[in-house]
């Protein structure tokens, strides 16, 4: 595969005060931040979100980053399906699951999935 050269036709960043906001949440949350959950499972959820979100830029990125890391290619091709998908665990379905009830925001039975990530998930203390 060649290298993707992205032009970004949605909306130049710098032209809006939110761009240096969305850097620094990059740096704490993004493809490159150190957090403190399995390295695969967040490149996973960062590549949903942008799935989500239709951001073509973010899809290229974290599917490249993705590889990078050492996913399968399998899962991150069927992504986009996770849900009825034997390639993915327990674990890795409520976690996109959750970050998909985040991402659209509309979700009235979110509680339901947040008690479930719970029981693969804990708050950092």
């Amino acid at each position: 595969m060649t290298d993707v050269i992205f032009n970004n036709t949605r909306f130049d960043p710098d032209l809006t005060p939110f761009h240096e906001h969305a850097k620094q949440m990059a740096k704490a949350f993004g493809y490159t931040a150190a957090l403190d959950f399995d390295k695969n499972l967040a490149q996973l959820v960062r590549l949903r979100v942008a799935q989500v979100n239709q951001c073509s830029y973010c899809l290229i990125l974290h599917s490249k980053t993705a590889r990078e890391v050492g996913i399968d290619s399998a899962k991150i091709d069927n992504l986009s399906s996770y849900w009825e998908s034997e390639l993915y665990s327990e674990q890795e379905k409520v976690a996109l699951s959750y970050c998909d009830r985040l991402t659209q925001g509309t979700d009235p039975h979110f509680h339901e999935i947040h008690e479930q990530a719970k029981c693969f998930f804990r708050k950092k203390r």
